[in-house]
């Protein structure tokens, strides 16, 4: 098992941390020293998690706040709180997402739910945690993508997917999505100099309820491929799954742009990846962050400009 290096003083903050990835993120990353916020979107599952990590670490420190990347005023209010609080953020591990959604959602921001709560939610929160992020000393920000960006495009004439939804077509163009966010990231820090780094991840096939909790919104259930690879694709439990995202967000050996996933593809110990060509397109990244911009109305703020 993956051994984290100390975090000792560290501030992070994990989404989606009551469940799955994100719960054993922020559960070994809070039994190696760092404080803890359990970013969550039903608090009381988050307290719950709290506590199972409490139970396991007595000695560990974690919090819970609400957040719900699917509504740009929930992430606006919950990066409100750390800001006032004003302690700088060591560690940001965009976590959360929602997955394969059978009939085309809106959030209440108009947007279709994939791509809202995958990517231009963790936009708008990394955007407006940066200068949190930015007076810590060495920061990170680690965004979880999948293995299925590999073989994504995003459709700039139809971002939305208003005029054709297709469950897992939206949801590999969101992953692909928090690669180019990555990727985007990287290459503002290597261009003015921040001492920020921005890595990647995904964790092949990892048994979560990501896999059922999209699939069966508004009445749905999984397709009959995706009922038969639950079944017959070798899988691994969030223990081995999460790994890769914790060494993108603390191992020294992490790297600008870094991208990290299991040995053999969908199960087995991290290791460093290649980034899928489509999301080492920094043309592409750029226009999308552009793109982020104008959607959520945040952009770069002052801090982190000068």
């Amino acid at each position: 098992m993956y051994q984290v290096p100390d975090q000792q003083g560290k501030l992070a903050v994990v989404t989606g941390a009551n469940s799955g990835t994100g719960k054993e993120t922020a559960r070994r990353l809070a039994a190696a020293g760092a404080d803890v916020v359990l970013a969550v979107r039903t608090e009381a599952k988050g307290e719950q998690a709290k506590a199972e990590i409490l139970a396991a670490h007595p000695g560990a420190r974690a919090e819970v706040r609400r957040l719900d990347l699917a509504d740009q005023s929930s992430v606006r209010a919950f990066t409100d709180g750390l800001i006032a609080d004003g302690r700088p953020l060591d560690v940001l591990v965009n976590n959360a997402g929602v997955m394969n959604v059978p009939a085309r959602t809106e959030t209440v921001d108009g947007f279709e739910l994939q791509l809202a709560s995958n990517f231009l939610g963790p936009f708008t929160l990394t955007v407006r945690l940066l200068p949190l992020l930015l007076s810590a000393p060495a920061p990170r920000v680690a965004t979880m993508s999948s293995g299925v960006a590999t073989r994504a495009r995003i459709d700039f004439d139809d971002l939305q997917s208003a005029r054709r939804y297709s469950p897992t077509r939206a949801y590999a163009q969101s992953k692909l999505a928090d690669l180019l966010l990555m990727t985007r990231l990287a290459g503002l820090a290597a261009e003015r100099g921040w001492p920020l780094l921005s890595t990647g991840a995904h964790p092949g096939y990892t048994r979560t309820n990501l896999m059922t909790s999209g699939p069966n919104l508004n009445g749905g259930r999984p397709g009959l491929i995706e009922a038969l690879a639950y079944r017959i694709v070798p899988s691994q439990g969030p223990e081995q799954g999460a790994e890769p995202l914790l060494y993108a967000a603390a191992d020294p050996g992490a790297t600008p742009g870094g991208y990290y996933g299991p040995r053999w593809a969908v199960v087995g110990p991290a290791k460093p990846v290649a980034v899928p060509r489509p999301g080492r397109d920094k043309a592409a990244a750029a226009r999308l962050w552009r793109e982020a911009e104008h959607l959520t109305g945040e952009s770069l703020p002052a801090q982190a400009t000068a």
